[in-house]
């Protein structure tokens, strides 16, 4: 009797035909499906930021506004004072992302500076919405500025542990004075001459010009304040305000630098006209 030729693997290959034509007439499902109806349904996308385009900078500010902040415009040739009013555009790449302007005037006993920034803040995580993107923009801004912490709020005097009349109560205050701690102004840190220097900045603590948070501007806002040396016995003072309204943040950036003998700009002077166009920034931001 002949032998069959054994050709290898043939026995597997029509062995696996079998189990693959078993397992679709089964009738149990597709892994796939299996799969899929553990997993649920998909997390909804973060909702996108208010903004989608930002206004053109140079033009933004009023001309009574420039000449409030640029005094020293008022006394250059009619070509340098337009040229001063008319600003200059920052360098970018995209207009709907990132846009900036900037002005200078200066004169024999100051100099004055004006820088704006505005960038509109996207998210690339759909689990992350812009105005989240943009808060943490904000908030590294905010970090970078080192504000001084607000002092401790005082705290209330202790109260007795116990009821009146019950054991522990006349224990306690029995044959003893009053408790050191009994009053707020006996506490550490309640205090304003040992206050740290951390919590009263220098010459700031008694005007209320420190470096702080901001009430009232955007969603979220903060003002910073820095006062150096400026070259030739000048100072040179920075008053920076950046707030964030829904996925744009804005910053505005007010120098003056004065020379020689010329007292120190003032900080209320600075702050009042920094705050004023970051108000009017955000009102152009509302329309």
């Amino acid at each position: 009797m002949q032998r069959q030729a054994y050709v290898p693997g043939l026995a597997a290959l029509a062995a696996a035909l079998v189990l693959g034509l078993t397992g679709c007439s089964s009738g149990g499902g597709s892994g796939t499906g299996a799969v899929d109806s553990k997993a649920g349904p998909a997390a909804p996308a973060a909702p996108p930021g208010r903004y989608r385009t930002l206004f053109e900078p140079c033009g933004a500010v009023p001309q009574n506004t420039l000449r409030d902040l640029l005094p020293g415009a008022a006394q250059l040739p009619d070509e340098e004072r337009f040229a001063a009013y008319r600003g200059a555009a920052a360098v970018t790449y995209d207009t709907d992302r990132r846009v900036g302007c900037s002005w200078k005037a200066d004169t024999p006993d100051a100099m004055h500076r004006l820088r704006l920034d505005i960038e509109r803040v996207v998210s690339y995580d759909p689990a992350v919405s812009d105005d989240d993107r943009a808060q943490e923009v904000f908030s590294r801004k905010q970090l970078a500025a080192d504000l001084p912490q607000p002092p401790p709020p005082p705290q209330s005097p202790a109260s007795p542990s116990g009821s009146a009349g019950s054991p522990d109560n006349t224990a306690g205050n029995a044959g003893g004075s009053p408790s050191a701690t009994a009053s707020g102004s006996a506490l550490p840190g309640n205090d304003p001459a040992t206050q740290s220097p951390a919590q009263t900045p220098t010459g700031a603590s008694a005007t209320g010009l420190e470096p702080r948070v901001l009430q009232g501007l955007g969603q979220v806002a903060f003002l910073d304040d820095a006062l150096s040396a400026g070259g030739a016995n000048g100072r040179h003072r920075t008053v920076s305000v950046v707030f964030r309204t829904s996925n744009v943040v804005v910053t505005v950036e007010y120098v003056e630098q004065t020379t020689g003998s010329a007292e120190a700009p003032d900080s209320r002077e600075l702050q009042e006209k920094a705050q004023n166009l970051a108000r009017l920034l955000a009102e152009r931001l509302e329309e």
